[in-house]
């Protein structure tokens, strides 16, 4: 830059030129003057010099004044400017400045970075927003903490975790001290402090209540110290469940092929040794083998139709169903099972017909089945069973309801929550007959139940018999 444009260069020109005006007012009207008088009256003498010093004065405080104003407004705009952008408002339209010194090439690039800013600030507000989405979209839990185990950041689901685990109660330190929302619950409190002490990325599973979260954390550096962690938290209930649901089954579906497999191998090893001595033992071998073929074909097909229902494909077919009808032929069914078992079977039902406008009349043969056989299973010679049917007036509105009850051996309190589970059996120590159960049946009774957006429920007592009762909605 050429000097005379700089600041410098302006006041160095300005007062060489209050100088050098000052000398022209002081040769030209001022030197005549004093060599005319010969500096005789001293008087006139201090006053020329008064009125000089006036006038000298008076024209470098006007071109003060002129070099302040002009240095001192675009520093001023320069300033409001900046207290513009302080605020957050990065427009700098108003700061025309047209001066080609320092303070021009300051204003120029002040505006220029003013307008980088406004872009740089718009992009991390775009990624922020981007990622804030993102954070909402996910359905896992993300949750920052800093160094002391607040809470800087969580995402919605992360919200909802942890105002669900800062409502329970804990023991030990966390039960000391005063629990909120912006500290680390209890569960990750372990997986915190050791995510600090070492470093390094630590994955956990953590159970709490009934649920399990699949949790992943890592440290978050600043420069050569950890200022923080992140965690992801999933909700992985369902997949343990399923998880613990299919070791189950296998361990279930093995234990019962198992027998029926080893009967048949025994027995047809039997009949090729030929150990039957008689026709007579020969048929009674074969007859084993026929029943326990038969049992086998029970357990797949009612595996089959469980694992279609729990899928979701199970087949409906809803129609108008006339219960009392249905009802009085499964009573027919089984009137004479119970006339060869000495057992007493009953059937109540009003006079009036009971329809149900949307059901499977078919599926719902299969549970009055299932629950009857059932009973016959467990209920001695001379007591009773009871079928009965009616309607009932309840808060959702009218209901029709079935029951079935008997005089059995009955369940124990601590199994009936778990009775519709596959393969479980209340009565540990019972043996599997020809007639035995596949251990499904109930669990297929619930799942038909449940399609047809009805409640089933079971009352028992051990040694008093077993009331299992079936609430459907009149108008589905």
């Amino acid at each position: 830059m050429m000097l005379w444009k700089s600041v410098v260069g302006k006041l160095w020109m300005t007062i060489i030129g209050l100088v050098a005006l000052i000398l022209m007012i002081l040769g030209v009207f001022l030197l005549p003057y004093i060599d005319v008088y010969h500096f005789k009256n001293s008087y006139d003498v201090k006053r020329l010099f008064i009125f000089t010093g006036i006038v000298g004065f008076s024209l470098t405080t006007v071109f003060a004044f002129f070099l302040f104003y002009k240095i001192t407004q675009p520093l001023r705009m320069l300033k409001k400017a900046a207290d513009r952008i302080r605020k957050g408002e990065y427009n700098t339209d108003g700061l025309n400045i047209r001066s080609t010194d320092e303070i021009g090439e300051l204003a120029h690039t002040f505006s220029h970075m003013a307008k980088e800013m406004q872009v740089t600030i718009q992009d991390l507000n775009h990624e922020k927003e981007h990622l804030s989405s993102i954070l909402r979209s996910m359905t896992d839990a993300v949750i920052t903490f800093d160094a002391e185990g607040k809470v800087v950041l969580a995402n919605p689901r992360g919200e909802d975790i942890l105002r669900a685990w800062n409502d329970l109660s804990w023991d030990g330190d966390m039960a000391e001290r005063e629990v909120d929302s912006f500290h680390i619950p209890e569960p990750l409190l372990a997986l915190f402090q050791a995510v600090l002490e070492t470093r390094s990325d630590l994955t956990d599973k953590l159970h709490v209540q009934q649920g399990v979260f699949s949790v992943v954390m890592a440290p978050l550096h600043s420069q050569e110290s950890v200022r923080g962690a992140v965690a992801v938290l999933r909700d992985v209930t369902e997949e343990v469940k399923l998880e613990k649901l299919r070791k189950d089954f296998v361990a279930n579906v093995s234990h019962e092929i198992r027998t029926p497999l080893s009967m048949l191998q025994g027995y047809s090893e039997a009949l090729m040794d030929d150990i039957a001595a008689s026709p007579e033992e020969r048929q009674e071998l074969v007859q084993v083998i026929h029943d326990e073929s038969l049992r086998m074909g029970r357990l797949v097909k009612d595996l089959l139709d469980l694992a279609r229902m729990e899928a979701g494909h199970i087949e409906m077919q809803h129609e108008s169903v006339q219960v009392d009808q249905l009802i009085q032929r499964v009573y027919r069914k089984f009137a004479v099972l119970a006339k060869e078992r000495d057992i007493h079977l009953l059937l109540e039902a009003p006079s009036e017909p009971m329809i149900l406008e949307a059901a499977d009349e078919d599926r719902l043969e299969q549970v009055l089945t299932n629950l009857l056989d059932n009973a016959f299973r467990h209920t001695n010679a001379g007591l009773q069973i009871l079928l009965s049917a009616g309607y009932t007036e309840t808060s959702k509105g009218r209901m029709l309801v079935l029951k079935i009850a008997d005089q059995g051996q009955g369940i124990p309190s601590e199994d009936v929550p778990f009775i519709f589970e596959r393969f479980y059996k209340a009565d540990k120590a019972r043996t599997r007959g020809a007639n035995g159960g596949t251990g499904l049946g109930l669990a297929i009774v619930k799942n038909i139940v449940d399609a047809h957006r009805a409640t089933i429920a079971v009352q028992s007592t051990v040694g008093q018999g077993t009331t299992f009762t079936i609430t459907f909605p009149v108008e589905i």
